[in-house]
């Protein structure tokens, strides 16, 4: 059985071809997706992506956005998709701790940018941990 994978970010194509399953991480959680997938739009919030190809399992840190499922096919759009090799802890923590320490001393009118801090954290987050589960 194979499933067809397209993952897209802003910037470019990040891999496209066909694997047997697709884990993702979804706003309510976990979902798993095979072959023959019932047709579904949904959003995605930062987190691992894990995908099945030739009997290896391989794994993205990926920022938000949505995924559409076909039954042959699984499409991602996000804002930031990165495997370990791309990935410099020392930067990702340094990165952290500015963006948390911004967050704290912002105005508290200023949900919006609250928000989208919290967002840049929650990717950061999804890069370290992919990072560490491979030391």
């Amino acid at each position: 059985m194979s499933l067809q994978l397209e993952i897209v970010t802003p910037e470019k194509k990040i891999f496209s071809d066909t694997v047997t399953d697709v884990y993702l991480p979804g706003v309510d959680g976990e979902m798993g997706v095979l072959e023959l997938h019932a047709a579904l739009v949904t959003a995605l919030q930062p987190g691992e992506l894990r995908y099945q190809k030739d009997g290896t399992t391989h794994e993205l840190a990926i920022g938000s956005g949505f995924a559409e499922i076909t039954q042959e096919k699984v499409s991602i759009l996000t804002d930031s998709a990165f495997g370990d090799d791309e990935i410099d802890e020392a930067k990702e923590e340094a990165a952290m701790k500015r963006t948390e320490e911004k967050l704290v001393k912002l105005s508290t009118n200023d949900a919006e940018e609250a928000a989208r801090l919290q967002e840049v954290i929650a990717t950061t987050q999804a890069r370290l941990q992919l990072k560490r589960k491979r030391k």
